[in-house]
């Protein structure tokens, strides 16, 4: 099994679409940090709103964690399109230029191959965000240094430093959890085509439909979002609640799970059947 994912991960290092994530974290994180730099007043004064007249603000509330967490804000709804780029194309690609009509055909079983396809998707992931979280919150901590995290919590959240450290860690495991969701479900797309685009596309607009149904407040909605994963991919957010609901991530983090399993279950039953002759 190590030998084969081995084998995937120079697969996938040896495409461009790989690097484009990594080449847009890289792009982007330092010019938005550049920005923070530039124009860390105003955003403090538009983020305090009108509570600044309620009580004073010694120095400035801009730093790596607020940075690291609009960021977030912003970054969780597209980074799951940058992870399909690679989930999406890791089956179908050799499906398309016919290469399991030799690689099926070895001792291996079809159930290490395609577990070992997954679990260097779940890698991949991992190094991505591990890439993310340097780019963001070891960059702003050394660019724009450290303080007290302020955001926005039924009211005003202020949390020292050293506990804004430990929440972010614990927000970085909760989008793990999310994006292998998402993950997984652009790779079951993959399994049962032979062209990458198609899985990419797919997983796309079904994440585009499940954001839309789980944001828009209409009563329809409201009935259908709770049995959708996409209802369930911020929950990285309830990590700089206070307190931390830790009932509703367990919960969150088990329909995740639930329904990576289903994806997962249904990838590899399709793949045990797949026909590599046609």
């Amino acid at each position: 099994m190590i030998r084969l994912i081995h084998n995937e991960l120079l697969k996938i290092i040896g495409k461009w679409r790989s690097s484009i994530g990594f080449i847009l974290i890289g792009v982007l994180m330092p010019l938005i940090l550049w920005g923070f730099a530039k124009g860390g007043e105003s955003f403090q004064r538009e983020h305090l709103g009108q509570m600044s007249d309620s009580f004073v603000v010694v120095g400035s509330i801009v730093n790596g964690f607020l940075a690291t967490y609009v960021v977030m804000n912003f970054l969780w709804v597209h980074v799951p399109f940058l992870i399909m780029l690679v989930s999406g194309d890791i089956v179908a690609s050799e499906g398309q230029s016919g290469t399991f009509r030799i690689y099926l055909t070895r001792s291996v079983s079809r159930l290490k191959i395609i577990i070992a396809k997954w679990l260097t998707t779940l890698v991949y992931i991992f190094a991505l965000l591990v890439f993310s979280s340097i780019m963001s919150l070891g960059l702003g901590a050394l660019w724009l240094g450290v303080g007290d995290l302020v955001v926005f919590h039924e009211g005003l959240l202020i949390l020292p430093w050293d506990m804004a450290f430990w929440r972010f860690t614990l927000a970085f495991w909760l989008v793990l959890g999310a994006m292998f969701t998402v993950s997984t479900l652009c790779f079951m797309f993959s399994s049962m085509v032979n062209n990458g685009i198609g899985p990419i596309i797919g997983g796309m607009a079904f994440l585009i439909i499940g954001l839309a149904v789980a944001n828009i407040p209409l009563t329809f909605f409201e009935t259908i979002s709770p049995y959708l994963f996409t209802s369930y991919l911020d929950v990285w957010k309830k990590a700089f609640f206070d307190p931390i609901p830790w009932g509703e991530i367990g919960f969150d983090l088990t329909v995740l799970m639930g329904h990576l399993l289903i994806f997962l279950m249904i990838t590899i039953r399709h793949f045990s059947k797949k026909d590599i002759l046609t």
